[in-house]
């Protein structure tokens, strides 16, 4: 959650000079996690999108914007990669359910701005809504209920207090209560098509892209309306997980499969 000096962005109007844009979402960044990390770093270095939006879980776990400085660490390694990527195009950020806790500490370090979620995208004569997604996911009742506790600003401003390694034991429970209750329910609620189409009609948008379910598709919602999914990212799955969803300035939304590529030499000082 962005604190208070930070108004995050609820519309972005593309300026003319973009051409294309890009959406990922679901990196879920860690550092026991190089060739994901690898991948990511190489993308941002190379894609010819204008602007990149990360709709949410770029980390895997984000204790607290006071983990970055700290020294050499991981944390500083994703923010100087977003440095370097930011001084060559625009870099926008939603929050997702691992990492509410990004604010203007890192909003400053990383040269990223923040977004509202949803937030909406103006490009050319096309508008885009955009959100993690997890604010959709109405049948599971239990994360709801999570994530109108920790989105709070009064709990968000408590934790804070703490000190950031019980912060960090925290994230690491709740990353294995994750991973427990994935291995009984294996599959993410989906969005809910009835709010869904209510969000796009308040927003007089069209197209949703959001990411959270982990289930990339392309789902028609009946009157033009149109639900995009972004993947999460996994290099080191089987098969391997990594897919930027890009959106031209005529419209047209192609999806490009990253995880079959290499990861290209250091770029001389601008690499992690």
């Amino acid at each position: 959650m962005v604190q208070a000096g930070t108004t995050p962005l609820r519309e972005v109007r593309a300026p003319g000079t973009w051409r294309s844009v890009d959406f990922i979402s679901d990196l879920h960044l860690q550092a026991g996690d190089q060739e994901t990390f690898a991948v990511w770093r190489d993308y941002l270095a190379a894609t010819p999108a204008q602007a990149v939006f990360i709709l949410g879980d770029l980390f895997e776990v984000w204790p607290g914007d006071d983990c970055l400085g700290a020294g050499p660490g991981f944390a500083d390694a994703c923010a100087q990669v977003l440095r370097a990527a930011s001084s060559q195009r625009s870099i926008y950020f939603l929050h997702g359910n691992r990492d509410f806790l990004l604010g203007e500490g890192f909003a400053a370090a990383s040269g990223a701005q923040a977004l509202a979620d949803p937030a909406l995208l103006e490009f050319g004569a096309h508008k885009v809504l955009l959100s993690h997604g997890d604010a959709l996911c109405l049948e599971d009742v239990d994360y709801q209920r999570f994530r109108a506790q920790v989105r709070d600003p009064a709990w968000i401003a408590a934790l804070l207090q703490r000190p950031l390694a019980e912060r960090e034991a925290l994230g690491r429970q709740l990353r294995a209560q994750s991973e427990a209750r994935h291995q009984t329910h294996p599959t993410y609620a989906d969005a809910d098509p009835d709010l869904t189409r209510q969000w796009l009609r308040q927003a007089g948008a069209n197209i949703l892209v959001h990411g959270h379910t982990h289930r990339p598709a392309e789902h028609a919602l009946g009157g033009g309306q149109v639900r995009w999914v972004l993947s999460d990212w996994d290099t080191r799955a089987k098969p391997p997980r990594a897919e930027v969803l890009r959106l031209d300035r005529d419209g047209q939304l192609r999806r490009y499969p990253l995880a079959h590529l290499a990861p290209l030499p250091p770029l001389s000082g601008r690499g992690a």
